[in-house]
């Protein structure tokens, strides 16, 4: 699953070299981080004999859109609980790619997702299914350690990299939702013996409980994989909330401006839930720490989609002009 690799101009100063990894271009389903932890979820469901699939996301749902997608080419039932921030929230790509696949959309308060999983899985049951509920039980727990391996395995893949390019990075940037991919590259460079620092920009989460998740998702890797679990591995879990601006799917003209600056001078196509605001984040992040002469890398979790949904709703906001000359 190679993804591309490369040095990208920026305006940090510093001595800062600002490299991105393009997990966004991983070919099945328009990309993104999704497509390796969603094959992850399929195998694990394969192996504990599941016949059916339950999900559980908002409109915006990357991994939804992947694990629908791997449903609907394998032949498999799908559902998906779907919460929106409002209630009254339009529809995206992504909401209207699951459409596509067929998968059965219920919907669900936010406050009702522990009801809603348990009513959905039990009406599984009843008939005559075994699902597989992506997150374990009914309060989400029980299978993040499952989707660690993926960003363990893209470690080793930006080691080699790394070996290729002759540049070894000091830091690693990742969006941070659920937590699992930088779960994994923390495993990665844990069971490396590396020194890297990878940051977490959460997109959804307050520090405490992202944290909790990713510990949670990080001893329970060992577990399966029956090694002795670290005793410092929080140590190694840096977890940023500064930059979420009112929470997740929130963003203001700072995100807008930073989408429209990297996709004019790299090519980078970002959204404001997830890579937007991670990518704005790592630049504040790397300016108030006064953080120079370092090699950087960003990680492009994809979310195709949501860009697109950003370009269509700037224009129909009239809010395409931009200062840079092309």
């Amino acid at each position: 699953m190679n993804t591309p690799l490369y040095e990208i101009h920026h305006s940090q100063g510093n001595g800062l070299r600002l490299y991105v990894k393009r997990d966004d271009l991983l070919p099945f389903s328009l990309g993104g981080n999704k497509v390796r932890i969603g094959w992850a979820f399929y195998q694990d469901m394969r192996r504990m004999g599941c016949d059916c699939m339950a999900l559980y996301g908002d409109r915006r749902s990357n991994l939804c859109r992947v694990l629908g997608n791997i449903c609907a080419q394998k032949e498999i039932p799908c559902y998906m609980l779907c919460t929106s921030v409002d209630e009254d929230e339009k529809t995206s790509n992504n909401s209207h790619l699951m459409q596509w696949l067929q998968t059965e959309v219920i919907p669900c308060r936010k406050d009702a997702v522990a009801e809603g999983v348990e009513s959905l899985l039990l009406r599984l049951k009843k008939e005559g299914r075994k699902p597989y509920y992506i997150y374990g039980d009914k309060w989400g727990e029980g299978r993040e350690g499952v989707p660690v391996q993926a960003y363990v395995d893209a470690y080793q893949e930006i080691l080699r990299q790394e070996k290729e390019l002759g540049v070894f990075f000091d830091y690693i940037f990742t969006p941070s939702g659920t937590g699992a991919t930088q779960s994994g590259l923390i495993a990665g460079n844990r069971l490396a013996g590396g020194k890297k620092k990878i940051i977490g920009i959460s997109v959804s989460r307050e520090r405490g409980r992202g944290s909790q998740i990713i510990h949670r998702a990080l001893r329970q890797y060992w577990d399966n994989q029956r090694l002795p679990v670290p005793d410092d591995l929080e140590e190694h879990i840096f977890l940023e909330d500064a930059y979420l601006l009112g929470g997740y799917g929130k963003y203001d003209s700072r995100i807008r401006e930073c989408i429209r600056r990297q996709f004019v001078e790299n090519s980078l196509p970002l959204d404001p839930t997830y890579t937007g605001k991670a990518f704005w984040g790592m630049e504040q992040y790397l300016r108030e720490n006064s953080i120079g002469d370092a090699n950087i890398l960003f990680l492009h979790t994809g979310g195709a989609p949501l860009f697109y949904d950003f370009v269509m709703d700037e224009a129909k906001e009239g809010g395409t002009s931009c200062s840079y000359p092309l």
